[in-house]
Protein backbone atom coordinates (compact mmCIF):
# COMPACT_ATOMS: atom_id res chain seq x y z
CA UNK A 1 0.00 0.00 0.00
CA UNK A 2 1.57 3.31 -0.52
CA UNK A 3 2.26 5.55 1.80
CA UNK A 4 0.59 8.76 1.93
CA UNK A 5 2.75 11.50 0.56
CA UNK A 6 3.30 15.18 2.24
CA UNK A 7 1.88 17.70 -0.21
CA UNK A 8 3.11 21.60 -1.30
CA UNK A 9 -0.64 22.85 0.86
CA UNK A 10 1.04 21.95 3.47
CA UNK A 11 3.71 24.42 3.26
CA UNK A 12 3.67 27.75 2.20
CA UNK A 13 6.56 29.97 0.18
CA UNK A 14 6.61 33.16 2.68
CA UNK A 15 9.68 35.00 1.43
CA UNK A 16 12.85 35.46 2.89
CA UNK A 17 14.63 34.10 6.17
CA UNK A 18 18.01 34.91 6.75
CA UNK A 19 18.46 35.86 2.92
CA UNK A 20 17.15 32.27 1.77
CA UNK A 21 13.45 31.47 0.72
CA UNK A 22 11.53 29.08 2.88
CA UNK A 23 8.97 26.23 3.26
CA UNK A 24 7.11 27.33 6.58
CA UNK A 25 5.08 24.16 7.72
CA UNK A 26 1.34 24.75 7.45
CA UNK A 27 -0.03 21.38 9.19
CA UNK A 28 1.93 20.48 12.65
CA UNK A 29 -0.85 17.48 13.47
CA UNK A 30 -0.26 16.05 10.25
CA UNK A 31 0.80 12.04 11.50
CA UNK A 32 3.82 12.64 9.59
CA UNK A 33 5.26 15.78 10.93
CA UNK A 34 7.33 13.82 13.91
CA UNK A 35 9.16 11.99 11.05
CA UNK A 36 9.89 14.71 9.43
CA UNK A 37 10.96 16.68 12.58
CA UNK A 38 14.18 14.13 12.84
CA UNK A 39 14.99 14.26 9.08
CA UNK A 40 17.81 16.85 9.52
CA UNK A 41 16.24 18.91 6.83
CA UNK A 42 14.10 20.67 9.18
CA UNK A 43 14.72 23.71 11.45
CA UNK A 44 12.82 26.08 14.10
CA UNK A 45 12.62 29.53 13.34
CA UNK A 46 12.77 31.76 16.92
CA UNK A 47 11.80 34.70 15.52
CA UNK A 48 8.60 33.58 13.74
CA UNK A 49 8.00 31.01 16.63
CA UNK A 50 7.70 28.34 13.26
CA UNK A 51 9.54 25.31 11.65
CA UNK A 52 10.48 25.32 8.51
CA UNK A 53 12.41 24.05 5.54
CA UNK A 54 14.90 26.05 3.49
CA UNK A 55 13.49 26.17 -0.11
CA UNK A 56 15.83 23.65 -1.72
CA UNK A 57 15.71 20.96 -4.34
CA UNK A 58 16.48 18.33 -1.24
CA UNK A 59 13.58 19.64 0.68
CA UNK A 60 11.18 19.51 -2.15
CA UNK A 61 12.21 16.05 -2.93
CA UNK A 62 11.54 15.17 0.94
CA UNK A 63 7.99 16.27 0.99
CA UNK A 64 7.21 14.15 -1.77
CA UNK A 65 8.99 11.37 -0.28
CA UNK A 66 6.19 9.02 1.58
CA UNK A 67 6.66 8.66 5.30
CA UNK A 68 7.68 5.27 5.20
CA UNK A 69 10.63 6.01 2.76
CA UNK A 70 12.00 9.48 5.30
CA UNK A 71 15.28 6.84 6.75
CA UNK A 72 16.15 6.29 3.12
CA UNK A 73 17.05 9.50 2.32
CA UNK A 74 19.31 9.75 4.90
CA UNK A 75 20.84 6.38 3.79
CA UNK A 76 21.02 8.02 0.28
CA UNK A 77 22.65 11.29 1.07
CA UNK A 78 25.46 9.19 3.16
CA UNK A 79 29.33 10.37 2.01
CA UNK A 80 31.59 7.92 0.30
CA UNK A 81 33.84 9.08 3.40
CA UNK A 82 31.25 7.53 6.26
CA UNK A 83 29.43 4.57 4.34
CA UNK A 84 31.73 2.22 5.61
CA UNK A 85 30.71 2.98 8.94
CA UNK A 86 27.19 2.20 8.34
CA UNK A 87 28.38 -1.17 6.53
CA UNK A 88 30.08 -1.93 9.68
CA UNK A 89 27.05 -0.91 12.29
CA UNK A 90 24.46 -3.23 9.96
CA UNK A 91 27.12 -6.34 9.99
CA UNK A 92 27.71 -6.04 13.84
CA UNK A 93 23.85 -5.77 14.72
CA UNK A 94 23.43 -9.12 12.53
CA UNK A 95 26.30 -10.61 14.23
CA UNK A 96 24.63 -10.37 17.79
CA UNK A 97 21.51 -11.49 16.61
CA UNK A 98 19.51 -8.26 17.05
CA UNK A 99 16.08 -8.29 15.18
CA UNK A 100 14.82 -6.79 11.74
CA UNK A 101 12.95 -3.65 13.60
CA UNK A 102 15.95 -3.12 15.77
CA UNK A 103 18.52 -3.55 12.84
CA UNK A 104 16.49 -0.66 10.83
CA UNK A 105 15.86 1.81 14.04
CA UNK A 106 19.21 1.75 14.90
CA UNK A 107 20.45 1.57 11.17
CA UNK A 108 18.17 4.94 10.15
CA UNK A 109 19.39 6.91 13.66
CA UNK A 110 22.77 6.40 12.87
CA UNK A 111 22.66 7.03 9.13
CA UNK A 112 20.93 10.59 10.41
CA UNK A 113 24.35 11.36 12.50
CA UNK A 114 26.29 10.45 9.11
CA UNK A 115 24.32 12.85 6.63
CA UNK A 116 24.72 15.37 9.21
CA UNK A 117 28.65 14.67 9.36
CA UNK A 118 28.74 14.76 5.01
CA UNK A 119 32.35 14.28 4.30
CA UNK A 120 33.73 15.25 7.92
CA UNK A 121 35.29 11.60 8.81
CA UNK A 122 32.83 10.03 12.10
CA UNK A 123 36.08 8.63 14.01
CA UNK A 124 37.52 12.30 14.56
CA UNK A 125 34.60 12.93 16.45
CA UNK A 126 35.32 14.30 19.53
CA UNK A 127 33.21 14.12 23.09
CA UNK A 128 32.62 17.64 22.65
CA UNK A 129 31.33 17.03 19.15
CA UNK A 130 29.12 14.48 19.90
CA UNK A 131 27.76 16.02 22.47
CA UNK A 132 26.96 19.02 20.23
CA UNK A 133 25.20 16.90 18.11
CA UNK A 134 23.01 15.81 20.23
CA UNK A 135 22.21 19.37 21.43
CA UNK A 136 21.46 20.23 18.21
CA UNK A 137 18.81 17.31 17.56
CA UNK A 138 17.01 18.99 21.17
CA UNK A 139 17.53 22.42 20.08
CA UNK A 140 17.15 22.67 16.12
CA UNK A 141 15.37 19.71 15.13
CA UNK A 142 13.05 19.83 18.21
CA UNK A 143 12.76 15.89 18.20
CA UNK A 144 10.71 14.17 21.42
CA UNK A 145 12.37 12.57 24.30
CA UNK A 146 11.76 8.93 23.52
CA UNK A 147 13.94 9.62 19.81
CA UNK A 148 16.59 11.23 21.60
CA UNK A 149 16.49 8.03 23.63
CA UNK A 150 16.44 6.14 20.25
CA UNK A 151 19.38 8.12 18.64
CA UNK A 152 21.48 8.15 21.64
CA UNK A 153 21.05 4.26 21.62
CA UNK A 154 22.19 3.94 17.91
CA UNK A 155 25.01 6.22 18.04
CA UNK A 156 26.17 4.72 21.37
CA UNK A 157 25.75 1.09 20.05
CA UNK A 158 28.39 1.63 17.36
CA UNK A 159 31.00 3.62 19.40
CA UNK A 160 31.02 1.13 22.44
CA UNK A 161 30.55 -2.27 19.74
CA UNK A 162 32.56 -1.50 16.61
CA UNK A 163 34.92 1.61 17.74
CA UNK A 164 35.29 0.66 21.31
CA UNK A 165 35.14 4.00 22.75
CA UNK A 166 32.25 3.22 25.51
CA UNK A 167 33.89 6.02 27.49
CA UNK A 168 32.74 8.70 25.32
CA UNK A 169 28.91 8.80 26.47
CA UNK A 170 29.93 9.16 30.17
CA UNK A 171 29.15 12.53 30.07
CA UNK A 172 26.35 12.63 27.67
CA UNK A 173 22.73 12.94 29.93
CA UNK A 174 20.21 11.01 28.67
CA UNK A 175 16.31 13.18 28.59
CA UNK A 176 13.64 12.23 31.08
CA UNK A 177 10.71 10.27 29.48
CA UNK A 178 7.48 11.41 29.58
CA UNK A 179 5.37 8.85 31.85
CA UNK A 180 2.55 8.33 29.62
CA UNK A 181 -0.11 5.77 30.52
CA UNK A 182 -1.19 2.71 28.27
CA UNK A 183 -5.00 4.25 25.92
CA UNK A 184 -7.25 1.33 26.58
CA UNK A 185 -10.60 0.76 25.76
CA UNK A 186 -13.49 -0.54 28.02
CA UNK A 187 -15.31 -3.47 27.80
CA UNK A 188 -18.59 -1.44 26.24
CA UNK A 189 -16.27 -0.46 23.84
CA UNK A 190 -14.80 -3.83 22.99
CA UNK A 191 -18.30 -5.67 22.25
CA UNK A 192 -19.31 -2.59 20.64
CA UNK A 193 -15.93 -3.24 17.92
CA UNK A 194 -16.55 -7.21 17.88
CA UNK A 195 -20.41 -6.94 17.14
CA UNK A 196 -19.93 -4.86 13.88
CA UNK A 197 -17.48 -6.65 12.51
CA UNK A 198 -18.96 -9.06 10.40
CA UNK A 199 -16.01 -10.70 8.78
CA UNK A 200 -14.94 -14.13 10.57
CA UNK A 201 -11.29 -13.72 9.71
CA UNK A 202 -11.06 -10.09 11.11
CA UNK A 203 -13.34 -10.87 14.24
CA UNK A 204 -10.85 -13.54 15.36
CA UNK A 205 -8.24 -11.61 14.76
CA UNK A 206 -9.80 -8.61 17.38
CA UNK A 207 -10.65 -11.52 20.01
CA UNK A 208 -7.28 -13.23 20.08
CA UNK A 209 -5.67 -9.23 20.08
CA UNK A 210 -7.74 -8.76 23.49
CA UNK A 211 -8.49 -12.05 24.47
CA UNK A 212 -4.62 -13.44 24.81
CA UNK A 213 -3.32 -9.55 25.29
CA UNK A 214 -0.83 -10.22 21.81
CA UNK A 215 1.26 -7.83 20.33
CA UNK A 216 0.32 -7.12 16.39
CA UNK A 217 3.75 -9.07 15.35
CA UNK A 218 2.55 -11.87 17.90
CA UNK A 219 -0.81 -12.16 15.90
CA UNK A 220 0.22 -12.61 12.20
CA UNK A 221 2.96 -15.05 13.19
CA UNK A 222 0.53 -17.08 14.96
CA UNK A 223 0.81 -20.63 13.45
CA UNK A 224 -1.77 -23.58 13.37
CA UNK A 225 0.70 -25.96 15.76
CA UNK A 226 1.09 -23.12 17.85
CA UNK A 227 -2.49 -24.36 19.37
CA UNK A 228 -3.56 -26.66 21.86
CA UNK A 229 -6.85 -26.77 22.28
CA UNK A 230 -6.50 -29.92 24.44
CA UNK A 231 -4.69 -27.82 27.02
CA UNK A 232 -6.31 -24.60 25.95
CA UNK A 233 -2.96 -23.12 24.96
CA UNK A 234 -1.03 -21.34 22.56
CA UNK A 235 2.70 -21.64 22.20
CA UNK A 236 4.00 -17.49 21.26
CA UNK A 237 7.25 -17.91 19.85
CA UNK A 238 10.24 -16.02 19.12
CA UNK A 239 8.72 -13.08 20.76
CA UNK A 240 9.88 -9.62 21.53
CA UNK A 241 13.15 -10.17 22.79
CA UNK A 242 13.57 -13.68 21.27
CA UNK A 243 11.27 -15.04 24.10
CA UNK A 244 8.86 -17.70 23.82
CA UNK A 245 5.75 -17.87 26.19
CA UNK A 246 2.46 -19.52 26.65
CA UNK A 247 -1.10 -18.00 27.62
CA UNK A 248 -4.61 -19.29 27.34
CA UNK A 249 -6.25 -19.77 24.70
CA UNK A 250 -10.49 -17.93 25.42
CA UNK A 251 -13.13 -20.49 26.20
CA UNK A 252 -15.14 -18.92 23.87
CA UNK A 253 -13.33 -18.55 20.83
CA UNK A 254 -12.23 -21.86 20.41
CA UNK A 255 -16.15 -22.94 18.37
CA UNK A 256 -15.54 -19.61 16.16
CA UNK A 257 -11.59 -20.67 15.66
CA UNK A 258 -12.85 -23.96 14.33
CA UNK A 259 -15.41 -22.45 12.17
CA UNK A 260 -12.73 -20.03 10.81
CA UNK A 261 -10.38 -23.24 10.18
CA UNK A 262 -13.12 -24.96 7.80
CA UNK A 263 -14.01 -21.63 6.01
CA UNK A 264 -10.18 -20.35 5.39
CA UNK A 265 -8.09 -23.51 5.64
CA UNK A 266 -5.13 -21.76 6.58
CA UNK A 267 -2.28 -24.11 5.57
CA UNK A 268 0.77 -22.83 8.32
CA UNK A 269 -0.13 -19.22 9.69
CA UNK A 270 -3.59 -18.85 11.52
CA UNK A 271 -4.34 -15.73 9.70
CA UNK A 272 -2.46 -15.82 5.93
CA UNK A 273 -2.88 -13.18 2.79
CA UNK A 274 -1.39 -14.01 -0.56
CA UNK A 275 0.70 -17.42 -1.38
CA UNK A 276 -0.51 -18.53 1.92
CA UNK A 277 1.99 -16.00 3.26
CA UNK A 278 1.54 -14.65 7.21
CA UNK A 279 -1.38 -12.06 7.35
CA UNK A 280 0.94 -8.49 6.76
CA UNK A 281 1.12 -6.01 10.19
CA UNK A 282 -0.80 -3.00 8.17
CA UNK A 283 -3.73 -5.24 7.14
CA UNK A 284 -4.24 -6.28 10.56
CA UNK A 285 -3.72 -2.94 11.81
CA UNK A 286 -6.48 -1.53 9.21
CA UNK A 287 -8.81 -4.62 10.57
CA UNK A 288 -8.52 -2.73 13.78
CA UNK A 289 -9.10 0.67 12.39
CA UNK A 290 -11.93 -0.47 10.65
CA UNK A 291 -13.56 -2.09 13.49
CA UNK A 292 -13.28 1.23 15.54
CA UNK A 293 -14.39 3.38 12.80
CA UNK A 294 -17.73 1.32 12.55
CA UNK A 295 -18.09 1.16 16.29
CA UNK A 296 -17.90 4.73 16.00
CA UNK A 297 -14.89 4.90 18.70
CA UNK A 298 -13.44 8.07 18.09
CA UNK A 299 -10.08 7.36 20.56
CA UNK A 300 -6.86 8.04 18.97
CA UNK A 301 -4.89 4.08 19.58
CA UNK A 302 -3.99 1.81 17.60
CA UNK A 303 -4.13 -1.75 17.71
CA UNK A 304 -1.55 -2.26 20.87
CA UNK A 305 -4.32 -1.02 23.19
CA UNK A 306 -6.09 -4.44 22.99
CA UNK A 307 -3.14 -5.60 24.91
CA UNK A 308 -2.90 -2.87 26.96
CA UNK A 309 -6.74 -3.48 27.62
CA UNK A 310 -6.56 -7.30 28.56
CA UNK A 311 -3.74 -6.29 31.31
CA UNK A 312 -6.22 -3.43 32.73
CA UNK A 313 -9.15 -6.16 32.95
CA UNK A 314 -7.38 -8.79 33.90
CA UNK A 315 -6.15 -6.79 37.38
CA UNK A 316 -9.79 -5.93 37.70
CA UNK A 317 -11.09 -8.93 37.92
CA UNK A 318 -8.25 -9.38 40.76
CA UNK A 319 -5.47 -11.49 39.02
CA UNK A 320 -1.75 -11.47 40.47
CA UNK A 321 0.18 -9.06 38.83
CA UNK A 322 2.86 -11.41 38.82
CA UNK A 323 0.82 -13.44 36.23
CA UNK A 324 -0.24 -11.41 34.31
CA UNK A 325 3.88 -10.31 33.32
CA UNK A 326 3.88 -13.83 32.57
CA UNK A 327 1.21 -14.07 30.26
CA UNK A 328 2.78 -10.59 28.43
CA UNK A 329 6.24 -11.68 28.22
CA UNK A 330 7.52 -8.78 30.32
CA UNK A 331 11.16 -8.65 31.47
CA UNK A 332 10.22 -7.05 34.42
CA UNK A 333 7.76 -6.51 36.84
CA UNK A 334 7.42 -2.54 36.73
CA UNK A 335 6.95 -2.39 33.20
CA UNK A 336 3.43 -4.37 34.45
CA UNK A 337 2.85 -2.37 37.44
CA UNK A 338 1.67 0.87 34.93
CA UNK A 339 -1.21 -0.45 34.27
CA UNK A 340 -2.35 -0.63 38.50
CA UNK A 341 -1.92 3.17 37.82
CA UNK A 342 -4.93 2.56 35.03
CA UNK A 343 -7.11 0.15 36.98
CA UNK A 344 -10.99 1.59 37.39
CA UNK A 345 -11.61 -0.74 40.22
CA UNK A 346 -8.78 -0.12 42.15
CA UNK A 347 -9.08 4.07 41.45
CA UNK A 348 -12.99 3.65 41.93
CA UNK A 349 -12.44 2.03 45.36
CA UNK A 350 -10.24 5.01 46.93
CA UNK A 351 -12.33 7.75 49.01
CA UNK A 352 -11.71 11.15 49.44
CA UNK A 353 -10.31 12.61 53.16
CA UNK A 354 -13.39 14.55 52.46
CA UNK A 355 -15.91 11.79 52.52
CA UNK A 356 -14.82 10.86 55.95
CA UNK A 357 -15.00 13.93 57.66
Amino acid sequence: MMSIQFTQSQFTVNGLLDGEEVLWIEDKKNPKFKKLKTSGLLFWSKSHNKYYLPNTPDAQNFIKTPQNDFGKIALQKIKPINMPHLIKMTEELKLKGYSTNTIRTYTNEFAQLLYILKDYPLENLTDDKIRSYFLYCHNELKISENSIHSRINAVKFYFKEVLKRESIFINIPRPKKPLLLPKTLNVKELKKMFDCTQNSKHLLILKLAYGMGLRVSEIVKLKIEDIDSGAMKVHIQCAKGKKDRYVNLPESVLQEMRQYYKEYKPQKFLFEGKNNEEYSIRSTQNVFKNAMKKAGIRKTIGIHSMRHSYATHLLEMGTDVSLIQKLLGHNQIKTTLIYTQITEKSINNVKSPLDRM
